[in-house]
């Protein structure tokens, strides 16, 4: 009795030891486009009020989780029974990042204005709507950047047994989550920490001193981080397009890899963008 209890010990123990080898090697697959999850996610979880922030943040991670738990199990089973849809997947959301970074940039060089004043009741009933909006965009965004996780991990483990796939691709996608948001959340309390620290040294020293940085340093940070995040989204997306379709894989050889991703995630987005403009344009038409 006693030794088959500890052979079974042994038998997990063993497959603890595999999965963390595979979990190892497929977070390095991953890091890249991890790097621009924590990019993204930042950006979209930056812009709310002080007192706001750590509710959107969790809804998001709330949302993060939720996504993580539709697309692993369908990802599985998508891989065991018609893997080509998994391809046609990634381009679908390869298009739509697309569409996101090169909209921010359209709106960035054409759009921007100087806010109009409204009246503060204005303000704070709108204020939930905007909310809910962001959090929806960010989950959305989310959901396509984790497939494109989840489907990098699947692909370092397809050699191995059912078992260590469900499991390292499990961890990795909790491991995404965690990580992703639990340092989005430290940057967007940098502030609240800074003032906490000019207020314990009474505004001297150096604790106060590494207060005003902090404070300071989030305006910078997030604006450096809405930059990054739109590279990100067009690098991504390209990426998408590159290692996936064939065509695009091989053209254009003597370019920087980067440069291409760059390129065709800003000239997939930049058609997208038309496109949507273009059918916003014939539904005013036809509402007149």
């Amino acid at each position: 009795m006693a030794s088959g209890v500890f052979a079974i010990l042994d038998d997990i123990a063993a497959l603890m030891d595999d999965v963390a080898l595979t979990a190892k090697l497929a977070t390095r697959k991953t890091a890249g486009i991890l790097g621009d999850d924590l990019a993204v996610n930042a950006e979209k979880a930056t812009g709310f009020l002080s007192s706001r922030e750590i509710p959107v943040l969790w809804a998001i991670t709330k949302g993060s989780f939720l996504n993580k738990l539709i697309i692993v199990p369908v990802a599985m089973l998508l891989q065991a029974f018609f893997p080509a849809i998994i391809t046609f997947i990634l381009i679908l959301g390869g298009f739509y990042l697309a569409y996101e970074g090169v909209e921010k940039i359209v709106e960035y060089l054409f759009y921007r204005s100087k806010p109009i004043p409204v009246a503060a009741a204005e303000v704070m009933q709108d204020a939930p709507a905007q909310e809910a909006a962001k959090v929806k965009s960010a989950i959305l965004t989310d959901f396509i950047l984790s497939v494109e996780i989840v489907i990098i991990a699947l692909g370092t483990v397809l050699t191995e047994s059912l078992t260590i796939q469900i499991l390292t691709v499990s961890v990795v996608a909790l491991l995404a989550t965690v990580g992703v948001y639990g340092i989005v959340a430290l940057i967007v309390r940098m502030d609240d920490a800074g003032y906490k620290l000019i207020k314990r040294s009474r505004g001297e020293g150096f604790s106060a001193m590494i207060g005003r940085l902090l404070v300071k340093s989030l305006p910078v940070i997030i604006k450096v981080l809405a930059f990054v995040g739109t590279i990100a989204l067009l690098l991504v997306s390209g990426g998408i397009f590159v290692h996936n379709i064939e065509y695009l894989h091989h053209i254009f050889p003597e370019l920087n890899p980067m440069v291409k991703e760059f390129l065709m995630g800003l000239f997939a987005g930049l058609i997208v963008v038309g496109v949507v403009m273009l059918v916003k344009k014939v539904i005013s038409v036809f509402k007149k």
